[in-house]
């Protein structure tokens, strides 16, 4: 039986669109995962580390038949083959493909916490994926946008 995931995609080095691009791409080419929806993309201010380029974002909703543990590794594969490289935390990035939602799972292991923690803070992750979500997601993460006192999407 296929759940629902969504994944939070992010780029600033190169052509962020392309980036995004190529990267929901190839999470098509992977059994076992359907690209249901993409969301458009924004241009967002960096968050964390700030002495860098403005970042594209968006987010796909996905049907699945594999486990998180195995979608996670699907996102950091497409990480490396797309040439990702982590000097520091939250510093430029080509992709970023961060595993937010997980339909029914919860974990809090090192290498994978669902939903993901720091979703509720950050517009650039929240506002893309209150595009695709239906309800009762949609009015969940309408709440959390509603909370949000720091703002990183560009106007």
């Amino acid at each position: 039986m296929s759940k629902t995931a969504f994944v939070a995609l992010g780029s600033n080095m190169g052509n962020g669109e392309e980036n995004i691009k190529g990267a929901v791409d190839a999470l098509k080419l992977v059994p076992g995962i359907s690209v249901e929806k993409l969301s458009p993309v924004y241009e967002t201010t960096p968050w964390g580390y700030e002495a860098q380029h403005n970042f594209t974002n968006a987010c796909v909703k996905l049907s699945v038949d594999i486990s998180p543990e195995a979608l996670l590794g699907v996102c950091l594969g497409i990480e490396a083959g797309m040439g990702r490289i982590r000097e520091f935390r939250n510093g430029p990035r080509i992709i970023d493909l961060d595993l937010i939602i997980y339909e029914g799972e919860k974990r809090n292991t090192e290498e994978l916490k669902l939903p993901h923690p720091g979703m509720k803070d950050r517009d650039f992750v929240l506002v893309p994926l209150f595009d695709i979500a239906d309800e009762p997601l949609k009015s969940e993460v309408a709440g959390y946008i509603a909370e949000l006192t720091e703002h990183y999407i560009v106007k």
